[in-house]
């Protein structure tokens, strides 16, 4: 379910946020050394920056954007604190990214969103919302990588099916190029430690759970 930014600013503000982990996700990484990131680089719901970081110093020019104005000063202390000091980050609604007009923005041939896009699972007008803001800022021909929680298991946070994904990026424009099962790996903090208990998860530290990554191609 979508939350209000103070939702969001609270879990930076008092460090709880159970995706922030202190690096990149595995699955993204990967998509990098496989070549599947290119040209310019959209990380919506940057979250800590780990992946505007990470990508920032490989050379590729990021932009990480993120609702929360915590998250996105989280972020640039991150980027700071590990050497990236021109890791760029703004905040920015992508609920808003259809009717936007902000030069912060432009269009990207690359996309990377990590667990943002199953925030809006329960809510159609917001997933749709999104889905037509990527649409526009993604360049004809560019990708789309989304890493999302899978209802394959029970388990915190929100989790979706490869259906929706597919439901998603049905419209025209889209070409769904592959939807495999990924891990995502998060942490256990106060925030799901209730759930993670009830689901006989680990009740501290680092956990990988099961995900679905989708590439989609804007044509």
């Amino acid at each position: 379910m979508t939350q209000a930014p103070e939702f969001w600013n609270t879990v930076y503000d008092n460090d709880t946020a159970p995706w922030v982990i202190g690096e990149p996700q595995p699955a993204i990484l990967a998509l990098e050394r496989d070549g599947w990131i290119s040209g310019r680089v959209l990380d919506p719901g940057t979250g800590a920056g780990e992946h505007t970081i990470a990508l920032t110093k490989l050379g590729y020019d990021v932009l990480g954007v993120d609702l929360s104005p915590s998250a996105v000063a989280y972020a640039r202390r991150n980027a700071a604190d590990k050497g990236v000091p021109n890791a760029r980050f703004e905040v920015v609604d992508v609920l808003t990214l259809a009717d936007a007009d902000d030069d912060r923005l432009g269009v990207f041939d690359t996309v990377v969103d990590s667990a943002l896009f199953h925030v809006f699972g329960t809510e159609p007008e917001a997933r749709a919302a999104y889905v037509r803001g990527l649409f526009r800022v993604c360049k004809p021909g560019g990708l789309v990588h989304v890493l999302a929680l899978s209802d394959i298991e029970e388990g915190f946070g929100p989790r979706i099916s490869d259906s929706l994904i597919r439901e998603s990026f049905a419209g025209e424009g889209w070409e769904l190029e592959e939807l495999v099962p990924s891990t995502y790996r998060g942490r256990v903090t106060e925030v799901v430690a209730e759930d993670a208990a009830r689901h006989n998860l680990p009740t501290e530290g680092p956990v990988d759970v099961v995900a679905w990554l989708a590439r989609i191609r804007r044509i």
